[in-house]
């Protein structure tokens, strides 16, 4: 069961990356235009990329030309995904974040049943709801002034994870239809990802790469530290993740393995980096948050058992 493996060690890698994303965007962006960082992360992907093609010696003769433009082209739906991502860390603390991606199982067995021929049970609608009912949990919880804030926040969040599984199920689609090896197959994507971050901050929003670079002098470079952790983290996630992807019975099975334990990491996570250092939790630890945070949790991993079913 090494995807189970890779699925934990995936789970830790994200809750890791949540916060540094918080932590940078709050503390470096001041929560303006954080989507700026994706700047720096392009090109670190790309020097990656070209560091694994020589380190591996892929051979370009391998594989037919549209396989490479497919893992690309997924590399970049990653990209543009992650844009509603750091807007909705702009409006929401990390947990609450984590609670409304946990949408992403239900995306997996929806896309994995048309593009994958994957099956699903009628038990799995049953935990579709349940799981549905977290979000709505905590917006219910939420004084009417902030509701507003907290559906918008669950709507970027949604767009995020479609967007996201869909590139990832892509990516399996792709790795399964061709006898490719995986390290060729992360190396382009980290390609679509590099070129498709800088593309994001150099062409559909300049003012994101003009904020990136003001932040940097405005710190005296001192965001680079917490950037290159960052960055370094999102390579090691991309890779085990998707390997767990390509290794489970079915992508529906490694996302829900992984999903249903992100968002207890993350509050406890969230409760301990709070109590640390508050600029990186960011957690609201009264009663009710932290009351509300437990349901909503309790419902997601209760929806995603049932999905096993």
């Amino acid at each position: 069961m090494i995807w189970l493996v890779l699925v934990a060690i995936s789970v830790v890698l994200n809750t890791m990356i949540l916060y540094l994303d918080n932590y940078i965007g709050d503390v470096h962006f001041k929560g303006k235009h954080s989507v700026g960082s994706k700047t720096f992360y392009g090109w670190q992907y790309v020097f990656f990329a070209i560091s694994m093609f020589f380190i591996f010696q892929i051979d370009l003769a391998a594989n037919p030309v549209w396989v490479y433009f497919a893992i690309i082209g997924t590399g970049l739906i990653a990209s543009v995904a992650s844009i509603a991502y750091y807007r909705a860390l702009e409006i929401e603390d990390s947990t609450n974040i984590a609670i409304f991606i946990q949408l992403a199982p239900v995306f997996y067995l929806i896309f994995g049943w048309f593009l994958l021929n994957e099956r699903f049970s009628p038990m799995q609608f049953v935990s579709f709801a349940v799981i549905l009912m977290a979000p709505f949990l905590i917006v219910a919880k939420t004084r009417k002034n902030r509701r507003q804030a907290k559906l918008r926040a669950i709507a970027l969040a949604a767009t995020y994870v479609i967007i996201s599984v869909l590139g990832n199920i892509l990516f399996v689609k792709v790795n399964g239809s061709v006898d490719i090896e995986y390290t060729t197959a992360i190396t382009f994507l980290f390609v679509g990802k590099g070129v498709g971050n800088i593309l994001v901050t150099h062409v559909l929003n300049r003012k994101w790469n003009e904020r990136y670079h003001y932040v940097v002098k405005s710190t005296n470079g001192k965001v680079y530290l917490p950037l290159c952790i960052d960055g370094f983290l999102c390579l090691f996630a991309d890779f085990t993740y998707r390997l767990a992807l390509l290794s489970a019975p079915a992508v529906a099975l490694a996302s829900a393995a992984s999903d249903s334990t992100e968002p207890i990491v993350v509050f406890i996570f969230g409760i301990i980096l709070t109590l640390i250092n508050p600029k990186f939790g960011r957690e609201k630890l009264d009663k009710k948050t932290v009351l509300v945070h437990i349901g909503a949790t309790l419902l997601v991993a209760a929806g995603i058992a049932l999905m096993q079913i």
